[in-house]
């Protein structure tokens, strides 16, 4: 396996090229941000279900993709906003709307992995993650 400057990065890639090749899940070398990440975007229905697989060095994550009717994905776009290489903090003012609302924003705060409208509910900034809608 290669490696992996930016995990998060290649959790959202796997997670976007598995939907472009309509699969029923992908699986990704696990971590326990990537399975919480996970875990948000199951909580808000973007994926069917996530499950730890202890299997291998560090375990993997399957996630079970969704689509609607016509066999599109639910997730239309899922973007990386802070990168190893430029990272983007937010105060709880600066949190973007994604979408006016139709989508989430992942935040890494002092109180763990929330979205947008939970920091703001807990008054808390952090460093922005991803964008899903």
């Amino acid at each position: 396996m290669a490696f992996v400057t930016d995990p998060i990065s290649d959790l959202l890639t796997r997670i976007r090229n598995a939907q472009l090749a309509r699969h029923a899940y992908a699986e990704i070398p696990g971590s326990k941000i990537k399975y919480e990440i996970t875990k948000i975007l199951e909580k808000h229905g973007y994926v069917e279900s996530t499950q730890w697989l202890d299997e291998g060095y560090q375990g993997k994550i399957r996630v079970g993709l969704r689509y609607d009717e016509q066999n599109a994905p639910i997730i239309h776009k899922i973007e990386r906003v802070s990168r190893p290489s430029r990272r983007v903090y937010v105060g709880v003012g600066e949190i973007p709307s994604v979408l006016n609302g139709m989508g989430i924003a992942i935040l890494s705060t002092s109180h763990g992995l929330v979205t947008g409208k939970e920091a703001k509910a807990a008054n808390v900034g952090g460093e922005l993650l991803c964008t899903v809608y």
